[in-house]
């Protein structure tokens, strides 16, 4: 049997971090092995404790979850984080982005999204999600279509123009869903093609664009002007 995934919650409210854990511990396939109330303590976490996602709140005392991802990701290689946000906090989205996250959440988010959320994140793909992030998204574009600056250990996001010159026309059409915040599934839909063909036109904008992941991939649109 396959190891479970290792997780880390980090909230200031415990009764926040026994609610996810409630949820993420009722699957076989997830573990909750620590958890933290602020970022001071989930980076010292971290570094006694092997973890594989960590689900990071935004506001927290002491060290916020932007900085504290920022600098887990830059000291452990191969860790995930999902960024928990609410919609009040939209500039969260971008801080998150350009802090090293792979995706972000509403903290009232539906309990099966949550735990499918983790496992897309921990098989290396990125959460965004089609309906309450594009939500969100829609909310925070005037804070999208400026690059994010990079933080001593994060490298700036690519610059849209130089970023979309390879892609072709199809790439471009795809990019524009992709930041639309359209899933796999309704990418396939829309195009009328295979999800597998839809990976392959993900992977060719992941490379041609040089972007991190997804998450990347949905501000690039936005500040390439492809999402109104």
């Amino acid at each position: 049997m396959t190891d479970p995934v290792r997780l880390m919650l980090v909230d200031d409210q415990e009764l926040v971090r026994a609610g996810f854990a409630m949820v993420l511990d009722s699957c076989d396939d997830l573990s909750v092995v620590t958890q933290a109330s602020d970022g001071e303590q989930a980076l010292a976490e971290l570094d006694r404790t092997p973890v594989d996602v960590v689900l990071m709140d935004v506001r927290m005392p002491r060290l916020d979850g932007i900085e504290a991802t920022r600098r887990a990701v830059a000291g452990h290689p191969g860790l995930r984080v999902i960024v928990l946000t609410t919609f009040d906090l939209d500039e969260s989205v971008t801080a998150a982005i350009g802090a090293g996250a792979s995706g972000f959440l509403l903290k009232d988010v539906k309990p099966q999204d949550l735990i499918e959320a983790v496992r897309t994140v921990y098989s290396g793909d990125s959460v965004v999600d089609p309906v309450s992030t594009r939500r969100l998204l829609r909310a925070t574009a005037p804070l999208l279509t400026a690059p994010e600056p990079a933080g001593p250990d994060q490298a700036s996001a690519p610059d849209a123009a130089a970023a979309l010159a390879d892609l072709t026309p199809r790439e471009r059409e795809v990019l524009g869903l992709v930041g639309d915040g359209l899933s796999n599934a309704e990418l396939a839909a829309h195009l009328v093609v295979s999800e597998a063909t839809v990976k392959t036109h993900i992977g060719h904008l992941l490379a041609k664009t040089q972007s991190r992941d997804r998450v990347q991939l949905v501000a690039l649109a936005f500040r390439a002007g492809l999402v109104s």
